[in-house]
């Protein structure tokens, strides 16, 4: 399956996988027993159902159960049977991005996979929220996805220099930061700096923020769009799924809903990059296992001491850390507890037909 061969054989512009996002990272996972198969990316993914885009447009995409528990992810690059629509198989990702699901049950939530850039978006109101950009940007870094902060609706302040100016000062990790109004196409341009052809970028952010405005201006699309509420500058949900878009010019957009929160687990390399201050600081500490927060000998209080380390970063640090840690070992004894009844299940299935066999006077059937 070659990276650029065209497929389209229609009147309009033909599309190849290349313009799609597929790359030789992709096409050396295909062997010749792929051969039947066609590559689709999949641009949304319903309870039992999705959606692929190819060359030749849109198809829904049947998936096997195993694939049913939210493993199939909006960007995911499957191999599909040309006549049935039915995935064969998911292909290795180039990255990943995933939360803690929101509720009580600690388990993953793919949100989109395949990602190059992602805009972490913010509003030049009560919206912009240090914190939560950081959270954000743990989560493209420890993906291998390029962060860029973009601030809207700079038309509702006096100074959107500030704003620019915290955003840049939050971490030389960041790899952008754009101020704009999203409802002026020239200011939109701007975004064109980390599109392409077959490169995939990801919109996140409160709701309100203005990320429907400008994927419709990047794909010349429909997207419902709403205002935020005026008193305490909230955003009202328009998009309610994931799904995957076709710029107008060349590349493709991710569009996520507005998340209320965003639950990090695995992401420990994501905040080493991000507080690389921090995690340099705690290597110069005394002891190995110090706390950071009244032991002789500790560095990163040192550094706080003398003016060096802002209290509220190392705040946040702190709980970013504890927070990954958690939910990190809740999720590693949800899929152990899982593992075990599932084994409970299985065994006491097994002991079921035994003694069935036994009254009945039949051998149970063998596997």
């Amino acid at each position: 399956m070659p990276v650029d061969t065209p497929l389209d054989e229609g009147n309009g512009p033909v599309l190849t996988l290349a313009d799609l996002g597929w790359s030789e990272h992709f096409a050396t996972q295909c062997g010749k027993d792929d051969a039947a198969f066609v590559p689709m990316r999949v641009c949304s993914v319903q309870r039992t159902t999705a959606t692929g885009l190819g060359p030749d447009g849109e198809r829904p995409l049947g998936y096997p159960p195993e694939l049913r528990a939210g493993k199939l992810a909006v960007g995911d690059w499957v191999l599909v049977e040309p006549d049935t629509g039915r995935i064969a198989r998911v292909l290795e990702r180039v990255s990943v991005l995933s939360r803690r699901a929101a509720g009580i049950e600690a388990k993953p939530q793919l949100l989109a996979a395949n990602v190059d850039t992602l805009f972490i978006t913010t509003s030049c109101n009560a919206d912009f929220n240090p914190a939560r950009l950081e959270r954000y940007m743990v989560l493209a870094l420890d993906a291998g996805v390029e962060p860029v902060i973009m601030l809207t609706k700079t038309d509702q302040t006096d100074d959107p220099e500030s704003y620019v100016a915290q955003a840049r000062a939050l971490s030389d990790k960041v790899a952008g930061v754009i101020a704009l109004n999203a409802k002026d196409p020239a200011q939109v341009a701007q975004v064109s700096q980390w599109c392409g052809p077959g490169r995939t970028v990801a919109f996140v952010g409160s709701s309100g923020v203005g990320k429907s405005t400008l994927i419709n201006a990047l794909t010349g699309g429909g997207q419902a769009t709403a205002a935020m509420r005026q008193d305490d500058a909230k955003g009202r949900h328009t998009t309610t799924a994931r799904s995957l878009h076709l710029m107008a010019g060349e590349g493709l957009v991710i569009d996520m809903p507005g998340m209320r929160e965003l639950g990090l687990h695995d992401v420990s390399g994501g905040i080493d990059e991000l507080f690389g201050d921090i995690t340099a600081l705690t290597e110069q500490c005394k002891f190995r296992d110090c706390n950071h927060v009244a032991e002789p000998g500790c560095a990163v209080q040192a550094a706080v001491a003398a003016g060096a380390l802002d209290p509220a970063r190392l705040d946040r640090w702190r709980k970013l850390k504890s927070e990954d840690a958690l939910n990190s070992t809740s999720m590693t004894v949800s899929r152990r507890r899982a593992r075990a009844l599932g084994k409970a299940h299985q065994a006491a299935q097994t002991a079921n037909r035994k003694t069935k066999g036994a009254t009945t006077g039949k051998q149970p059937r063998k596997k």
